[in-house]
């Protein structure tokens, strides 16, 4: 979930503030590529340090390490927001890194691309002249015949097959 940058403010350094905010749209699509790939290297730095730290402070809470530092250890709700912010700043960092490199397409393969659009556009599309199930189908009776063979001859039809079948193999 992106937060507002005013909260992102209030939850950052001012250093950490800056880097965050080069990463917002309108300044982030005027970057080049290399000050991209610096601006994801120090994001990926900030949002693992803020996730080691946070993790930490977790473990000692629990009391499965010993607390750092003179100061009791306070919950690590604001670390884990911080680190949210780094891993949507680097996830909109990444994501412009990723168009940039795509290759643009060159004029013929728009041209083809829009032939085939028009094309396919051409195509009339009907749906069948059949029955469809828009407001329930009525159930069609099978058209297919119910037997041949009377029910109550059914086991002599059996054991006149088993007879025939005998006399052929002897």
């Amino acid at each position: 979930m992106s937060l507002p940058i005013a909260i992102e403010r209030r939850l950052l350094t001012g250093q950490e503030f800056e880097l965050v905010a080069r990463s917002h749209y309108p300044a982030l699509c005027s970057l080049e590529r290399p000050a991209l790939v610096e601006l994801a290297r120090r994001l990926r730095d900030y949002r693992g340090k803020a996730r080691d730290v946070a993790r930490e402070r977790r473990r000692a809470q629990r009391g499965k390490a010993e607390p750092r530092g003179t100061n009791p250890e306070v919950a690590p709700e604001g670390l884990t927001r911080k680190k949210q912010v780094f891993a949507s700043a680097l996830k909109r960092v990444n994501k412009e890194l990723s168009r940039q490199e795509a290759t643009p397409e060159t004029q013929g393969e728009n041209a083809r691309r829009a032939l085939a659009m028009k094309r396919a556009a051409r195509l009339h599309r009907h749906p069948a002249s059949r029955r469809t199930a828009r407001h329930g189908m009525n159930p069609v009776e099978s058209q297919a015949v119910a037997g041949t063979i009377d029910p109550r001859q059914v086991g002599s039809v059996s054991q006149q097959g088993r007879d025939f079948q005998g006399k052929k193999d002897s």
